[in-house]
């Protein structure tokens, strides 16, 4: 009997562990792919096969004994947004500009408001878009543009708060407008080949392409409860006149005393506003605005030996020319043979005088302008605006006793 019990015991246990060995489920789940020989392999070996990089080395001046100035608050300077970076694109004359207007807003009603880049940006490339077609392609289709694209824009389409449609996507860092514009251009030039300038329907497109990437720009604001269109926030809460506005050029290659085509790719538009004077005039007009309380937006050419980002300081060494012999004809030379280009706008700030030199204070929101200790701030002295700087916008009361001459 016990003998049975005993076998009866055992076959139950093996049945209990049977059970139990059956009735365990296992599981899976997602983990990261780390610390793999194979990957530790392929790292070491990539990077024992990869051609050693030649490290790019650029010509600058050497700035080792000079007193320059170190901060902005060494200048007197005008209410102005802190900086922000234009991230990867090609906006600096929205950035600039608008930037500049938003302290014309605080200048003439005391409001501090911060408005929409990508606004301008986006009805802009709607407006490239459209001369593309007109021209049946023989017309600048970049990312680039002039001061007065920004109050031409706003005439037309308004503008609106940056909150009511931000300079970025929330999920990015940066703007971003490499893939947009690339697709948009693609599409563009592929209408030389298919022949189809069908005007409605390339905005739509182009419309389209740009609402996927940066959304569709909005077509009322809401302020203090009251709803604007963009046109009516710009007359009846910023009470900005874009008309008050003007463009001053100092070409010798263009008559003085006229209003003149300033020939750049970045005019696509062919603006022939522009009031052309001479070299002393131009230096006089930006001095005096800048003393009697106007800020300007300004462009012109930001590639040159005596810029050294590091420093946020941009001076014309003696090697390039020595700063008493900067005149018309150096200006002029520059520009016929393109060491001087249109390739970027910012916002003059502020002044400082400062060893019988006069220096300008310049908020930028290109990327050199952050490799310094003062963020999204340079210091220019007088000489590489005289030099360097082509153009500037200003309200026209700061320069009427020029207008009156034209």
């Amino acid at each position: 009997m016990r003998r049975v019990l005993f076998a009866c015991g055992i076959l139950l246990l093996s049945a209990s562990f049977v059970q139990a060995q059956v009735a365990k489920k296992d599981t899976g789940h997602f983990v990261k792919s780390e610390g793999s020989f194979w990957k530790q392999i392929k790292t070491s070996l990539d990077s024992a096969e990869a051609k050693p990089k030649e490290e790019k080395t650029k010509f600058k001046v050497d700035l080792s004994g000079y007193d320059l100035p170190q901060s902005p608050d060494e200048f007197t300077q005008y209410w102005h947004n802190p900086p922000i970076s234009q991230g990867r694109t090609g906006t600096c004359w929205s950035f600039s500009t608008t930037s500049f207007l938003e302290s014309e807003v605080h200048r003439l009603t005391g409001q501090d408001v911060k408005l929409s880049e990508m606004y301008t940006a986006y009805w802009e490339y709607v407006e490239k878009a459209r001369r593309y077609v007109q021209e049946r392609g023989d017309s600048e289709f970049g990312e680039g543009s002039e001061a007065d694209a920004v109050t031409r824009i706003w005439k037309k389409y308004g503008i609106v708060p940056e909150s009511a449609y931000p300079e970025k996507p929330a999920d990015l860092p940066y703007p971003d407008h490499k893939a947009m514009y690339d697709e948009m251009h693609t599409y563009l030039k592929s209408l030389k080949k298919s022949n189809a300038w069908n005007e409605d329907q390339v905005i739509s497109t182009i419309k389209s392409i740009m609402n996927h990437y940066i959304d569709a720009p909005p077509t009322e604001v809401t302020v203090k409860g009251k709803e604007y269109t963009p046109r009516e926030y710009l007359s009846k809460v910023l009470k900005l006149n874009p008309d008050d506005y003007v463009a001053i050029l100092s070409l010798k290659e263009k008559p003085y005393w006229e209003q003149v085509e300033y020939e750049v790719p970045d005019n696509w538009w062919h603006s022939d506003q522009y009031y052309n004077v001479p070299l002393d005039v131009y230096m006089d007009a930006i001095n005096s605005a800048i003393r009697n309380g106007y800020t300007m937006s300004i462009g012109g050419d930001v590639s040159e030996a005596g810029m050294v980002s590091e420093k946020d300081v941009a001076i014309v060494p003696s090697f390039d020319i020595p700063s008493q012999f900067i005149d018309e004809d150096a200006r002029q030379f520059r520009f016929s043979n393109k060491t001087t280009t249109d390739d970027h706008g910012i916002h003059l700030i502020g002044y400082l005088d400062k060893d019988g030199t006069i220096w300008y204070l310049i908020k930028d929101s290109g990327s050199g302008s952050r490799n310094g200790k003062n963020a999204g701030y340079y210091f220019y002295r007088e000489d590489y605006v005289k030099l360097k700087m082509v153009d500037f916008m200003v309200h026209k009361d700061a320069v009427k006793d020029i207008l009156k001459k034209f």
